[in-house]
Formats: structure tokens, C-alpha cells, sequence
């Protein structure tokens, strides 16, 4: 338990607007601040579920989140969410992801859709974001290609100064 110190009253806490509309539609710029494997709600397939926080050049602080199926049994689904994880890492310069923290801290610019919906997610005006696409921004790294190291002769010692190689014994 974390004692608070003194009390709070509902009564007394000002209250605020938590309606959050849908932002329109566009290019934005976004770190990911959260990255986690899932499973699917049928447990038959598997996705990263990825956290964007808006940095700008407006609607900065908001929030939106992306799935990644990576693993399902719809081969379209599936190639689809690996296009889209492709594109990411291409995007925040990742050559191979072996762990989704290694997502997280990268900025990247997304393209931001508005459509309307009836969903669980939709605004009060029947709206709600999709995150479509990933590119990288000016100045950042191209993708590293991993490559296996090629296995280091070893070093040659240098000849003693004067010494008759070998061969010419």
C-alpha cells in the first residue's frame, strides 16, 4: 500500500473534458513507447501490438496503436502484418528484430487514416484512427543488413629481419 498523504474528494477535483475525437487525417510524426507480442483472440495466431505517441507537427502527446500479425492462419492476414512489420523496420533503420523492446524509442512518420465506423474505438461522431503506413524520417539510418562474420585467419607473425624463409633452406 502507498499512503497518499492527505485524502481526495470526487467533489472537490475538477472535472474535464476526456472526449477524445478521432485527429485527421495525415502524416505525423511518432515514437513508439510501448511494443509487446500477443496472442490473438482465437489463440491461433500471434501479433505485435505497437504504441505511437504523436510528436507532432500537431497533436502531439495523442496516442494511437498498431497490430502486427506476424503469425496467423489467414496467409493473407499474415502477409499483410509482415508487409507492414517490414515497413516499420525499414522506417526506425532495425535490420532484424529478435525482441519487440528493440522497437521501442524509435521515431518514425505514420500515416495517419480517419474512417468511419461503428466499432468499439469510434469517437463520439462515429470516427476512429488507423495507422497505415511508416516512413523513415529525413537524416535517419538505413537498416543495417545483418551479416554472419567471416570466420579471422589468424595472424601472420612477420619474419625476423634476415631470416631465410623455409622454403629457400
Amino acid at each position: 500500500m502507498n499512503n497518499l498523504g492527505q485524502g481526495f474528494d470526487l467533489n472537490s477535483l475538477p472535472e474535464g473534458n476526456s472526449e477524445f475525437l478521432a485527429i485527421e487525417a495525415g502524416q505525423y510524426t511518432a515514437s513508439i513507447t510501448q511494443s509487446e507480442l500477443r496472442d490473438t483472440r482465437a489463440g491461433t495466431g500471434q501479433y505485435i501490438s505497437v504504441r505511437f505517441d504523436i510528436t507532432g507537427p500537431t497533436n502531439a502527446g495523442r496516442v494511437l496503436h498498431v497490430n502486427l500479425n506476424i503469425r496467423n492462419p489467414n496467409p493473407d492476414a499474415e502477409r499483410i502484418g509482415q508487409q507492414q512489420l517490414g515497413e516499420l523496420m525499414r522506417a526506425i533503420g532495425i535490420g532484424r528484430l529478435t525482441d519487440t523492446s528493440q522497437l521501442i524509442g524509435h521515431s518514425c512518420a505514420i500515416r495517419v487514416t480517419k474512417k468511419q465506423t461503428n466499432g468499439q474505438y469510434a469517437d463520439s461522431q462515429g470516427y476512429e484512427n488507423e495507422v497505415r503506413g511508416f516512413k523513415a524520417l529525413s537524416g535517419s539510418p538505413a537498416p543495417q543488413p545483418q551479416v554472419a562474420a567471416a570466420p579471422q585467419a589468424a595472424p601472420q607473425q612477420p619474419a625476423a629481419a634476415g631470416a631465410t624463409p623455409p622454403w629457400q633452406k
